[in-house]
C-alpha cells in the first residue's frame, strides 16, 4: 500500500518527493572542564592521541589505524523503524597552541545497507586549554552532520517529524561521548601526570652502571 501510495505522489508532485528523499540532520555540542593544577602542564597530555580517543570512548571499541588515526565502532542506535551500528574512523591533531582536533575521515553503517551506499557523515571537534587567571579550563565544541538519502520505507514520513528524530539521534550521540569525556579526561591526565612524574624519578635515582658493571661476572673467593 505504501508503494501505491509513494508512486501516485511521486506522479503528482516528483520533485518534492525527490526533495523529501534527501535530508539532512545535525547537532553541535559544547564542553567546559575544569583542570586540577598538575607539575605537567595538561596540553603536554593532549599531544597523546591514544589517550585522548580512550577519554571518548572504551577501549573495546576503538582499533588503531595509526599513530594519529582511530576506528571507532559505536554502539547500535535506532532511527525510526531501522537498528544502525556506525563504524567512524577518526583522525586526531594537535597544533602548538596546544589544541587538538578531531575529525572524521570515514564511515560505514553495518544493518542499513541501503543508507550506507548514500549517505555522508561530517564529524569536526575541537578542545583547547584555555588558561584564565591560576585556573585552566579545556574548552571544545563538536559538531555532527548526516546527509542521507531515505529508504523507501520512510518517504511517506513527514519531514518534521524525521528532523525531530534525526537530529535528536545526533545530539543523543554527542551528549553521550560529552558524558564520558567529562568524566574521565581529568581521571585520565592524572593517571598520566603520576606515570611520568614516577617514570622520571626511578631514572634518577637509578644508578648508571658502567659496560664493565653490567657484563662482568660476580667474583667469588
Amino acid at each position: 500500500m505504501i508503494f501505491v501510495s509513494i508512486i501516485g505522489k511521486l506522479e503528482s508532485d516528483p520533485l518534492n518527493l525527490v526533495a523529501h528523499m534527501q535530508v539532512k540532520f545535525a547537532a553541535s555540542q559544547r564542553v567546559s572542564i575544569a583542570v586540577p593544577q598538575e607539575e605537567i602542564p595538561i596540553r603536554h597530555y593532549l599531544r597523546q592521541p591514544y589517550r585522548l580517543i580512550q577519554a571518548l570512548a572504551d577501549e573495546t571499541q576503538v582499533e588503531q589505524l595509526a599513530p594519529d588515526c582511530f576506528r571507532l565502532k559505536m554502539r547500535s542506535r535506532q532511527f525510526m523503524m531501522l537498528t544502525i551500528q556506525p563504524t567512524v574512523d577518526i583522525k586526531i591533531w594537535s597544533e602548538s597552541d596546544g589544541s587538538v582536533h578531531l575529525k572524521a575521515i570515514n564511515c560505514e553503517l553495518q544493518g542499513a545497507d541501503y543508507i550506507n551506499q548514500r549517505f555522508q557523515l561530517t564529524l569536526d571537534g575541537v578542545l583547547q586549554p584555555i588558561q584564565k587567571k591560576s585556573e585552566t579550563r579545556l574548552e571544545g565544541i563538536a559538531d555532527l552532520a548526516v546527509e542521507v538519502e531515505l529508504p523507501p520505507m520512510l518517504w511517506m514520513t513527514p519531514k518534521p517529524i524525521l528532523s525531530t528524530t534525526g537530529n535528536g539521534l545526533l545530539k543523543s550521540i554527542l551528549m553521550t561521548v560529552k558524558q564520558r569525556l567529562v568524566q574521565q579526561i581529568v581521571l585520565d591526565y592524572q593517571v598520566w601526570c603520576e606515570t611520568v612524574s614516577q617514570t622520571s624519578e626511578d631514572a634518577a635515582i637509578t644508578p648508571a652502571l658502567s659496560p664493565i658493571q653490567v657484563f662482568s661476572k660476580p667474583r667469588f673467593r
